[in-house]
């Protein structure tokens, strides 16, 4: 059955998405060995590009097995299944083992030498024409069937003020990612008024402190999200989500003005999306500090859901200027 045909359930943290051709869409793939000035032209036009097959296929898969082998003891497998499958058991048995595994990930000397393949640096050395620079600070992300929290719409400069906008966002999914495992999905459009919502809160924000202005938690932005409600976003701008039937060895790349989210895992074999996000810049460019260290969650994980609820929508606030 093809992907435009078949039934679909597209929810974000409690939000259907409206499944018309009006706000529903599919994102365009690219060939990643096009011309290096073709790519720059699509990336600036649509604000990303999804490069089809542009990572080796068993370098990703061996990752995804290396990790979901470690966290095979936390319980968060499926009793004997396969762990390149990443069958979910349904619970996590050992919650805080398998925290403490998945940081230990981070810092893997395989996952540097993944953010760090040959395709990736070939591609971002031509791409942006010049030395490189790759942001200490990566993440992996894990996300069960069922879960429903799932990614607000944001922007990424949003948490990178501190450094130069020239940067690009790679998206990867270690694994096969149909729409069911809830991958990222991109309002259509949106890298011109990430822009321009960027511009006009900048101003707003230039007699504050400088760390405080550079926050994503300042007193006029309070959180990084624009909102939880992405088909209210998509109707306010009249525009369209769009979304992917993402495969093992592609890579999305996307501006960090281009508004993006995710959508709830409903995989019906319980399978785990494992995705991995990285940021490539030239090296002679401005770097945020903050992004320099490898990841730690600085705030509990009760204090995020605290801020989760409480969180002030960006776009409403933009409204009312």
């Amino acid at each position: 059955m093809s992907t435009q045909m078949r039934a679909l359930s597209l929810i974000s943290n409690g939000y259907q998405l409206a499944q018309t051709p009006q706000r529903l869409g599919w994102l365009e793939p690219t060939d990643p060995t096009l011309p290096i000035e073709q790519l720059r032209q699509r990336y600036r036009a649509a604000g990303y590009l999804w490069l089809k097959g542009i990572l080796n296929r068993e370098t990703v898969l061996t990752f995804r097995r290396r990790v979901f082998e470690a966290m095979q003891v936390s319980g968060l497998l499926a009793k004997d299944s396969d762990s390149e499958e990443g069958i979910y058991a349904g619970w996590i048995e050992h919650k805080e083992l398998a925290h403490k595994i998945f940081m230990e990930v981070h810092r893997w000397p395989e996952y540097e030498a993944f953010c760090t393949a040959p395709e990736i640096v070939r591609f971002y050395e031509a791409f942006l024409g010049g030395e490189i620079y790759l942001h200490k600070r990566k993440l992996i992300r894990y996300n069960v069937p069922g879960d429903a929290r799932s990614t607000g719409a944001h922007y990424d400069l949003v948490y990178l003020r501190g450094g130069t906008d020239r940067l690009c966002s790679s998206w990867i999914p270690l694994g096969d990612t149909p729409v069911e495992l809830g991958g990222l999905t991109y309002l259509e459009g949106s890298d011109a008024l990430g822009r321009k919502m960027e511009a006009e809160f900048a101003l707003k924000n230039a007699d504050l402190p400088p760390e405080e202005r550079i926050s994503a938690f300042n007193k006029n932005m309070r959180e990084g999200w624009l909102t939880n409600n992405l088909p209210e976003l998509a109707e306010r701008i009249n525009s369209r989500w769009l979304i992917a039937d993402y495969e093992i060895g592609d890579m999305v790349i996307h501006s960090p003005y281009m508004i993006h989210a995710a959508t709830v895992n409903y995989d019906p074999h319980g399978c785990i999306r494992l995705s991995t996000d990285i940021r490539y810049q030239l090296k002679d460019d401005d770097i945020d500090m903050r992004w320099t260290n490898h990841y730690y969650p600085e705030i509990c994980f009760s204090c995020l859901y605290t801020l989760f609820l409480f969180q002030s929508c960006l776009l409403q606030q933009w409204n009312k200027c």
